[in-house]
């Protein structure tokens, strides 16, 4: 302790000094500064000084703003700003020995590691860390294990390459992409986003041609043609740690760089938050994918790699989740091929099991719960929910848990189980309107008056007071949603509302909900409520005679529910097999031509040419 006054005071002289040096000139750049501080400052000593520091500045101010004539507040003036300039070199010093110990840290955790070194290399860049280590330092921590490693001994350092030419290669690679990065989003002529894109317009193809290595453009031109990267990753067994820490750091870039760039977007934040969503959804089932394939590899070390895949895909997913637009009434669509999308689902399914209960895996299992019930797999939806539920209790996580409610009753609403339904749906709705939580509130309204009406339809009660409850809860869903201006929440209240009144024998009154639907849908990019409200515009349309029409819905929801291997697909398709046995091929097919005009510039020519196929699929499993 008796050190500790003359260090003070030492500290407090050396601050006086820098100030007078200043002042007469004679320490001209911050760089002469930074160097004092890293020579005088000893280790371990920086909050004494920082003490030190706080005084002047406070003393500084302090005369600054007593002081009694101009020459006097003058030299104040000079002196606190002296005074800052040694603060911010000092914060500087600080900033750089933190990351300089991280990095020693980190050389030596990885390289103690041994057969867990790419898992360890991961969680030191993992971005949801506190003590991570920022992008522009990985090239810095290829030098630290090669030269750590180096005077280890040359067995070790020889066994540390792979990770760092891994290391260097990934950033010349994300070097090679910065230019072409977003570039891809002003070739493509109709929407932008990873989306069901063709080949020639995603990024997948722009960017194939940019990087270096054999790996990444193999990897890229993979992603462009639509095939699996699973068979990509099992016919390939020589992919080893160098390969696949390279995609690592290239993948990483382009969800970061690409999600600030969308989050940045003023003219539109909701388009910017739309794709935002996909980057994330689209990275996550990409390292499913490389999972799976890993995992049935016979490469020499494709448990580890199978394991990085996974872990790098959650920690992708846990950014997403707590991202304040993740989208808890939302699902994974339209990324890949419906084949992909299913088998992505499973791969993601079984590692999240291994995952301890948190906030992040709550809302992940509610992302996960909402896109099987589009395939129709109801019982795993429930499943993911119903765990959501109690992992989101666990965290304290009441949004969370509010929208597994909800999802629990649209789910059990699918099934015909009205009275669970209603059940959740109500609990949905006393706890939202307890918390404040007004989306949450919006869809327990919805999902509450459209089970009334599955209720009163199955029980044949549709008696007027029935019909007015349940669509009055369905207004109040709506006009929240609409002052929300929450497009997915809006679109399930059109989409619902309309449902209600085919069911409930009023087509005239329900076809301009679902064309609302339908374009709220397509504002929020929920390509399954998009479809689903174009395959109940089909049948309202249908009642009414208007055939055409009705054709038209009944295409567009086909195929569009068929791209996402949602279940319901078949529900227009039914209803068009109708249609074609009214009218007869010649004339059906001449329908389909009269239509051509109004589907491609919605579903593309490809779409178009693939409606036949559908309908003969359809047939097929009568």
């Amino acid at each position: 302790m008796s050190e500790m006054p003359s260090l003070r005071d030492r500290y407090l002289a050396l601050i006086d000094q820098m100030v007078t040096a200043t002042l007469k000139g004679q320490l001209r750049s911050k760089e002469q500064i930074y160097q004092q501080l890293a020579q005088q400052v000893e280790p371990g000593t920086g909050e004494i000084f920082e003490r030190c520091l706080g005084e002047r500045l406070t003393a500084t101010q302090t005369q600054l703003d007593t002081a009694a004539d101009e020459l006097k507040q003058a030299k104040a003036s000079r002196m606190l700003r002296a005074l800052q300039t040694i603060q911010g070199e000092w914060q500087r010093y600080q900033k750089e020995q933190g990351t300089t110990a991280i990095l020693r840290s980190a050389s030596e955790a990885i390289l103690a590691a041994t057969d867990r070194r790419l898992l360890t290399w991961l969680s030191w860049i993992d971005p949801n860390q506190r003590h991570t280590l920022p992008f522009e330092q990985w090239s810095a921590l290829a030098q630290h294990l090669e030269s750590d490693a180096a005077k280890a001994d040359a067995a070790l350092g020889q066994s540390i390459q792979p990770l760092v030419r891994g290391i260097r290669q990934g950033l010349a690679d994300c070097q090679r992409l910065t230019d072409s990065l977003i570039r891809w989003m002003y070739e493509v002529p109709a929407s932008v986003g990873f989306e069901a894109m063709p080949a020639q317009y995603g990024p997948w193809k722009l960017w194939s041609e940019q990087v270096g290595s054999v790996i990444p453009q193999q990897f890229f031109q993979i992603l462009a043609s639509g095939q699996s990267l699973r068979q990509w990753v099992t016919q390939h067994p020589t992919l080893g740690p160098q390969d696949w820490v390279e995609l690592a750091i290239v993948l990483q870039y382009i969800q970061r760089s690409l999600v600030a760039w969308f989050e940045k977007q003023p003219y539109d934040s909701k388009w910017g938050t739309k794709q935002s969503v996909a980057t994330f959804l689209t990275v996550a089932v990409i390292w499913s994918e490389l999972f799976s394939g890993f995992s049935q590899s016979s490469a020499a070390e494709a448990e580890q790699l199978a394991q990085g895949s996974f872990q790098a895909m959650l920690q992708g997913l846990r950014r997403f989740s707590q991202q304040p637009y993740f989208p808890l009434y939302g699902g994974v669509f339209a990324l890949f091929s419906k084949t992909q999308l299913m088998e992505a689902l499973n791969y993601l399914d079984e590692p999240l099991q291994q995952v301890q209960g948190t906030q992040e895996k709550a809302r992940i299992l509610t992302l996960l719960g909402y896109s099987q019930r589009t395939l129709g797999q109801y019982d795993r939806a429930l499943a993911f929910h119903q765990q959501a539920l109690e992992t989101a209790r666990a965290a304290g996580d009441q949004p969370c848990e509010i929208a597994s409610l909800n999802h629990l009753s649209r789910t059990y609403a699918v099934q015909k189980n009205t009275a669970e339904a209603i059940r959740f749906s109500q609990q949905a709705l006393i706890l939202a309107r307890q918390t404040g939580d007004r989306p949450g509130e919006a869809n327990a309204l919805t999902n509450l008056g459209y089970s009334e009406v599955l209720a009163a339809r199955d029980g044949e009660q549709l008696d007027l007071d029935a019909r007015e409850s349940a669509v009055n809860y369905l207004q109040q869903g709506l006009q929240l949603a609409d002052k929300l201006g929450d497009r997915q929440s809006q679109s399930l209240c059109y989409n619902s509302l309309g449902i209600a009144h085919v069911m409930l024998n009023q087509p005239q009154l329900a076809i301009p909900y679902l064309e609302k639907g339908v374009q709220t849908a397509q504002m929020s990019g929920d390509l399954y409520l998009q479809g689903l409200n174009c395959a109940y515009l089909a049948e309202a349309h249908y009642s009414l005679g208007t055939v055409e029409s009705a054709a038209l819905a009944a295409f567009l929801g086909m195929y569009l529910l068929a791209q996402i291997n949602a279940s319901e697909w078949r529900q227009p398709a039914g209803l068009l097999t109708i249609v074609q046995g009214q009218l007869g091929d010649e004339r059906f097919d001449q329908l389909r031509r009269q239509q051509r005009a109004n589907l491609i510039p919605l579903i593309g020519v490809d779409g178009y040419d693939h409606l036949p196929q559908l309908l003969e699929q359809y047939r097929q499993s009568m």
